[in-house]
């Protein structure tokens, strides 16, 4: 089979998925989009004779667009460009993830610094400001305090780009010192873990400890929820324990698991695959 993997580095996560894929005879195209070159309706050569593409892009710029151009020339590519489309965007991810029911962060999102600031009021302090685009905790504010709140908006505004002008806004989670990672293929859920740290942030990228976690009933039926309110895929489902009950406060749609390869006894890049290989027998992406 004639396998082709997106990237633009490669880490340990794609190692792992190299070597297994190597492992089982596949022949891996590996496709670094920093040098490919995606004509509107000409293809890279060599891609368009590929059973399947796993994309890998660091890069959520990289990873919508290179999706998008495989998808066009007719090539099944997991995760679909819709679904990484409504993954990379925070604001399109709590639609989505609203409309299909599934219990999220109280969230706001303005458009003007004064509107912005109305908003975090009405919550209350504290209260979290996310970039709309972002990954790896990075950019996010938690503020304490209406002069907190002024000074990241004003910086916010600032700032280049027009997506630090789009306030997405959320009530703080008093969750109980960690949060959970569920990785799933197509909403079935392959392991999960708990990622724990002093810090109110606790991304396994910041250094959070991390731990197996049983996925009961509940959770598995959010992250099913979730991952058809997205598109399907290979997706690393983030929730929160709030009381009895769970939110889901992101999906990532090109999910780190070597953290949680380590921690669980299910081998996750072979469960991964087992699912790519299925993909690409059947050409359906997602």
């Amino acid at each position: 089979m004639q396998i082709g993997i997106l990237y633009s580095r490669i880490r340990k996560d794609e190692k792992l998925l190299l070597s297994e894929l190597r492992e089982r005879g596949h022949d891996v195209e590996k496709l670094d989009v920093r040098k490919l070159e995606f004509g509107v309706g000409n293809p890279p050569e060599g891609v368009a004779d590929l059973d399947i593409v796993l994309d890998r892009c660091l890069a959520t710029s990289r990873s919508r667009y290179a999706t998008q151009f495989v998808d066009s020339y007719g090539v099944p590519v997991v995760n679909t460009p819709d679904t990484a489309d409504l993954c990379a965007d925070k604001a399109k991810t709590s639609v989505a993830l609203d409309a299909a029911g599934v219990p999220t962060p109280e969230t706001t999102v303005a458009f003007d610094t004064d509107s912005a600031l109305s908003a975090i009021e009405s919550y209350g302090y504290p209260c979290v400001v996310k970039p709309v685009i972002g990954s790896w905790g990075r950019l996010m504010a938690k503020l304490e305090s209406r002069s907190a709140a002024e000074a990241v908006l004003e910086h916010k505004a600032t700032l280049g780009h027009y997506e630090h002008k789009v306030f997405y806004i959320q009530e703080f989670v008093e969750k109980p010192g960690r949060d959970i990672r569920v990785v799933a293929l197509d909403g079935e859920p392959v392991a999960a873990m708990t990622r724990s740290a002093d810090h109110w942030l606790t991304n396994a990228a910041k250094g959070a400890q991390t731990a197996e976690f049983e996925v009961t009933p509940e959770v598995k039926d959010l992250v099913e929820t979730a991952s058809d309110a997205v598109g399907g895929g290979l997706l690393g489902v983030d929730l929160m324990e709030a009381g009895d009950s769970y939110t889901v406060h992101e999906v990532n749609h090109t999910v780190e698991f070597k953290a949680l390869n380590d921690c669980v006894d299910v081998d996750v890049p072979a469960a991964v695959v087992d699912w790519l290989e299925a993909k690409a027998e059947t050409g359906v992406p997602a």
